[in-house]
């Protein structure tokens, strides 16, 4: 255990770049470093995380710290992981309490501009891994024109359902098969069962529950956590899901939504602990670091229960044929919602001026060519704020 908390703690505080990034951290130091299991284990691990909604880097971290030490093993490590950035944020989110009405702060709209191009970022990077064909191409501009004019938490559901059915249509008769393994069941995959009825138990169940009590911190929990359930393609896919689901009820502005989540590029660790900071930048408790616990715990636990639920029947279908070919067409449609997330609202309502227009332009090029460590970036971005303002 003092070895998974010293190894998880390190890379919490170091591991910058976000999922794709963590994802070569962690096969650094767990597979060449300390040898806790070999390149074909991790690469298994690293295909069930990328087929699972959620963020990915952390769902590795729970299953390596669960391959490690157990169910306990598991959440050491997430904390460990997770505790750094989480901090930080929730600071943040004090300082955004402390400041109050920060609509008009130079620093707050340059902060907005580097999230502008940080979303084109990840746009473009995943453009060229999950969009590579005219299909998929397709996929990603059709779910992003459909969410330009209808838009919602439901629709993006919706998007990537249909995005899974394309996929099968056109990919399931050009896939290797590969060989099943013969299917064996023990008390583990009678304990995995259990944890993914609770799960979907619970996405059903939270809502009605919030809506009937009428409980604030209720409803705010099941927001979260149904963000954390259905969001593909890492922590910047998740933006315009919990946009959808804070923004338009009043629970928290734009203006601060958009400046937790420019801090949050700047920062090591799981881009989902941003929700740290939105927990506490909300009213929820009377001390406000229970608020950030609260949300980061809600969208985290989809995490950890569907990789605990499904790691023991992952190597019976991810050779499957349905299964790959769906995922396709599923992560285009994912590209398709950052994209639309990208033009509305981050562009629409951040981008007004010529001189905004250059600092994203620069900010990209930082970013995408030149390779700048993203926080230096943030903090470029938030003195050009200033400046403009």
């Amino acid at each position: 255990m003092r070895e998974i908390a010293w190894a998880f703690s390190r890379l919490g505080c170091s591991s910058f770049g976000g999922p794709v990034a963590h994802l070569g951290y962690l096969r650094e130091e767990f597979v060449r470093r300390r040898e806790w299991l070999s390149d074909s284990e991790y690469a298994d691990l690293v295909a069930l995380c990328q087929f699972l909604p959620g963020p990915s880097s952390s769902q590795v971290v729970f299953g390596l710290g669960l391959k490690r030490g157990g169910v306990a093993g598991a959440f050491l490590a997430s904390a460990c992981f997770t505790l750094p950035s989480l901090s930080l944020m929730i600071l943040f989110g004090y300082g955004i309490n402390t400041v109050g009405n920060v609509a008009g702060a130079g620093w707050l709209h340059g902060l907005k501009l580097v999230a502008v191009a940080v979303v084109a970022q990840a746009v473009w990077g995943m453009g060229r891994v999950l969009c590579p064909d005219r299909v998929r191409l397709a996929i990603a501009l059709g779910a992003a024109s459909l969410l330009a004019v209808f838009n919602g938490a439901g629709i993006q559901i919706v998007v990537m359902a249909a995005g899974a059915v394309v996929g099968w249509c056109f990919f399931r008769k050009s896939i290797d098969p590969g060989t099943a393994p013969t299917p064996q069941y023990g008390r583990a995959h009678y304990w995995a069962g259990a944890i993914l009825i609770a799960f979907l138990s619970l996405l059903v169940i939270l809502p009605v529950v919030a809506k009937a009590t009428g409980s604030h911190r209720l409803a705010v929990f099941s927001s979260f956590f149904r963000s954390g359930s259905l969001v593909f393609g890492g922590g910047h896919v998740v933006l315009p899901l919990l946009r959808a689901e804070l923004v338009p009820p009043g629970w928290i502005s734009d203006d601060a939504f958009l400046a937790g989540y420019g801090v949050a590029q700047a920062l090591p660790g799981p881009l989902f602990a941003f929700s740290g900071y939105l927990g506490t930048a909300m009213p929820l408790f009377s001390q406000s670091w229970l608020g950030g616990v609260w949300c980061a715990l809600a969208i985290f636990l989809p995490a950890w229960m569907l990789v605990g639920g499904t790691l023991p029947f992952w190597h019976r279908f991810q050779n499957r044929i349905w299964m790959k070919a769906a995922l396709r067409g599923a992560n285009a449609s994912v590209v398709g919602i950052l994209l639309a997330a990208l033009f509305n609202p981050i562009w629409s309502q951040t981008v007004a001026t010529g001189p905004d227009f250059a600092v994203v332009v620069g900010a990209f090029a930082l970013l995408e060519i030149w390779k700048w460590p993203p926080w230096l970036v943030v903090l470029l971005g938030a003195f050009a704020g200033s400046v403009l303002v």
